[in-house]
């Protein structure tokens, strides 16, 4: 083949993964109807009574978890003692990894903006719905996946346990390379369930290649704090595959495409959540084709 061929190639293949207008080339589904993320417009979410809090289980013990460069993000992967359930979410779910979206020096990151405003960082816990043992296989079920999503604000005080988040990002600079984080509690960067009934749910995708729709969203209204000087430091720390500074590492939000947004309420009734969640997977999934 000609070189000039070659780079030309090469060149359409470097821009089909980094520019998410494109990603549909490769990937279909994320051209779909129901992708994430979105803008939330608060005046238009609807209050639902039947979304009730979380349990999580694990989220205070210590665990030793792996951090990964993947070459677009870095995954700080979670043992299986770690577990969700509660939320109107249709079963059990456990812990899978967690990762952040920021953007760059001066500039936000967050992948869901509330009012169009967008936030200077974002954390994402992915969480698989039991008995599936991966990814791959959770992306059949409608309710196969649930992410919780925490949006950043910056503050002038350091986060008092971000600094090894940081520290490990720094370990895994290059794609491809790890580092363990050892004695870490989850509860060190997210509130207790107890402090979380305030929330949006909806139903979406995978915010990266192959943005499969199969996700259950839940955005929390209270958000995490993080100081300017820990968001320079983590802009700094990891490379992406092509070499270059890893930032502005978000996709930019989706239409709605006629979905609706739902809020909680606190200490609203629970006893026909899950029934009435799982009602609306159905619904909307089942109008895309999705279930037969």
């Amino acid at each position: 083949m000609d070189c000039s061929l070659c780079l030309l190639t090469l060149v359409s293949l470097l821009s089909q993964a980094t520019d998410p207008s494109r990603w549909e080339v490769q990937f279909p589904s994320c051209g779909g109807l129901h992708q994430s993320p979105i803008n939330i417009v608060t005046s238009k979410v609807h209050v639902d009574s039947s979304l009730p809090p979380f349990d999580f289980i694990g989220h205070t013990n210590p665990i030793n978890i792996t951090v990964t460069n993947k070459g677009h993000s870095a995954h700080f992967a979670l043992p299986q003692s770690v577990r969700l359930t509660g939320g109107a979410l249709p079963g059990h779910y456990r812990a899978n990894q967690f990762h952040f979206h920021w953007g760059g020096s001066g500039r936000p990151g967050s992948e869901h903006t509330i009012d169009g405003e967008r936030f200077p960082m974002e954390l994402h816990i992915v969480h698989i719905k039991e008995p599936y043992s991966s990814l791959a296989e959770a992306e059949h079920d409608m309710a196969g996946i649930a992410l919780l999503a925490f949006l950043f604000e910056e503050t002038k005080d350091d986060h008092p346990h971000l600094n090894n988040v940081i520290a490990a990002l720094g370990r895994v600079q290059n794609n491809g390379s790890s580092t363990v984080m050892s004695n870490f509690h989850l509860s060190d960067i997210i509130p207790s369930a107890k402090d979380l009934h305030s929330y949006y749910r909806y139903v979406g995708s995978m915010t990266t290649p192959g943005c499969e729709q199969a996700v259950a969203w839940t955005v929390f209204q209270r958000t995490l704090l993080i100081s300017s000087r820990q968001l320079d430091a983590i802009f700094r720390q990891c490379r992406f595959w092509t070499g270059q500074p890893m930032t502005d590492i978000f996709r930019p939000t989706q239409p709605l495409d006629g979905r609706v947004v739902y809020r909680s309420r606190a200490g609203a009734a629970q006893a026909i959540a899950v029934h009435l969640w799982f009602g609306v997977f159905l619904v909307v999934l089942g109008t895309t084709g999705l279930i037969h």
